[in-house]
């Protein structure tokens, strides 16, 4: 079979269906590639910075990686602001879904809600913007974790100075995340992890 032969879902038969639901899998498999040269295209956007939106991504994504976060935390890093060019009014939920059956909840979170609390830096300059909008927040158990993710990775990554390492670096870790089950509990349901290693050694104290 190359094609199915219905032209309404309804009448689609079971042998079709098995052969579709072949050929999505198969397609999933690229997932991660498709990611990263979509990544790549965020160069074509958003001008005006001293750097491009792929650098900023990869430039986070440094400084999570030598906080000492996990690669949970690094992907995440790496991909919070993928939906800049597609969703420019709510990239931060376009990159959530996209990462939520393949990381844990706490990053997800944080990666949704980055846009409210990135408001702290600016809101107060712009008509209409509220700088406290990550206040809504406020009392969510990960509330600290989104802030320390954009004071330390989000917002201080503007860096034309910095070090920043390039996307072939974190390719593999990429493809090793969405190579995972999706939506495997054990994954999406894992303990929650701390962003660096000053929070790693304030956990093993708390201990």
């Amino acid at each position: 079979m190359d094609k199915v032969q219905f032209k309404q879902m309804k009448d689609g038969t079971r042998d079709e269906y098995e052969f579709l639901t072949a050929h999505e899998i198969e397609y999933t498999k690229g997932t991660a590639d498709r990611l990263l040269a979509a990544l790549e295209h965020l160069d074509e956007g958003l001008s005006g910075y001293q750097i491009t939106r792929m650098q900023h991504s990869t430039q986070a994504a440094t400084r999570a990686w030598r906080d000492g976060a996990d690669i949970d935390w690094v992907v995440s890093a790496l991909l919070h602001d993928i939906g800049d060019i597609f969703a420019p009014y709510n990239h931060d939920e376009y990159a959530a879904t996209i990462l939520k059956p393949f990381v844990r909840e706490q990053c997800r979170w944080c990666v949704e809600t980055h846009g409210d609390f990135q408001m702290l830096y600016y809101g107060h300059y712009l008509d209409g913007f509220d700088q406290n909008k990550r206040d809504r927040h406020r009392g969510h158990k990960y509330f600290d974790d989104c802030a320390s993710f954009c004071e330390q990775w989000d917002q201080s990554s503007f860096d034309p100075d910095y070090d920043t390492l390039p996307l072939s670096f974190f390719a593999p870790m990429v493809r090793e995340v969405f190579a995972r089950q999706a939506y495997d509990p054990s994954v999406t349901g894992a303990p929650d992890r701390p962003l660096n290693d000053a929070q790693v050694a304030a956990a093993r104290l708390a201990d």
